[in-house]
């Protein structure tokens, strides 16, 4: 096989598994939560990637962000896509909202991505795009119907909409204002400023007391070794090399890969409208990624 071909298959290979990976988080964060509270877990999942990111990006000489203003806007992207998104996602949770819910509401960043993606990043969506984008999210809701619960209150969900905003909102920030940096050193930067976000919250809101349980201690590696650098590596690729409908168009199928994997490991219900929601979610997203 030449070499342009294994690029071209690694290529279409990096946005399903960067969906595997980044659904596989959410698994691991239910494994993890039962044993510290939501904002204590994050902050302990940062100093684990940082303490293996920081040696990395000192020891292997790797630029930073040129100037305040790069900086900056390399912080900024980080606080939205890990700091507002993440910790929206687990006071949401704490709150009592529904998972199936708050999978509904982070869902829709592909249809706001769309929305603003012309005026922010003077990105042209398609018809064929839109299309796939309103089947995705069909899909997507299809996939958690039967989760939603009940005992919805606004207050559950504010936290859930901001999640929202910061993922959409820090994507395109992040594929406007930084083009091109290097993933050691500016990843270094976003988790440094969401881990004094995380760690505020923790002394403020909650005990910080840790079952070190093993099951704790391997979800706690998972999600930082494999979600935090892993799925994230990838998803910097992804925004990078790619439009941001493109990018964002890929989360309909989490919710329907989280599903799988939870169906498989903690034998929750997949029913089949669920099967049915999957291969809609799934023709959504290969709409929307057509040009």
């Amino acid at each position: 096989m030449s070499d342009n071909a294994r690029s071209t298959r690694w290529a279409a290979a990096i946005p399903w598994l960067f969906v595997l990976l980044w659904s596989s988080g959410f698994i691991g964060s239910k494994l993890g939560v039962p044993y510290a509270e939501p904002f204590t877990f994050l902050t302990l999942r940062y100093c684990i990637v940082l303490a293996i990111l920081v040696p990395i990006a000192l020891v292997s000489r790797a630029p930073w962000p040129q100037g305040r203003g790069q900086m900056l806007h390399v912080a900024f992207a980080g606080l939205l896509i890990h700091a507002l998104y993440l910790s929206g996602c687990v006071w949401s949770l704490r709150l009592g909202l529904p998972a199936g819910i708050l999978s509904l509401i982070v869902s829709m960043q592909p249809l706001f991505t769309a929305a603003f993606a012309g005026v922010a990043l003077g990105e042209r969506v398609l018809a064929r795009q839109w299309g796939g984008l309103v089947l995705g999210f069909v899909g997507t809701a299809l996939v958690v119907a039967h989760k939603t619960g009940s005992g919805l209150t606004f207050l559950m969900a504010v936290p859930a909409i901001l999640s929202l905003i910061g993922i959409t909102a820090g994507t395109m920030w992040q594929k406007r204002h930084c083009p091109a940096f290097d993933l050691r050193t500016s990843t270094v930067v976003q988790y440094a400023v969401s881990l004094v976000v995380t760690s505020v919250l923790a002394l403020t809101t909650e005990t910080m007391c840790v079952d070190w349980s093993g099951q704790f201690v391997f979800a706690l590696l998972w999600v930082a070794l494999v979600l935090s650098i892993g799925a994230i590596s990838l998803l910097n690729h992804l925004i990078r090399s790619g439009t941001a409908v493109n990018v964002a168009s890929l989360f309909y199928t989490v919710p329907a890969v989280t599903a799988l994997m939870a169906w498989g490991i903690f034998g929750e219900t997949l029913t089949g409208l669920s099967l049915i929601g999957m291969a809609v979610a799934v023709l959504g997203v290969w709409l929307a990624r057509g040009r």
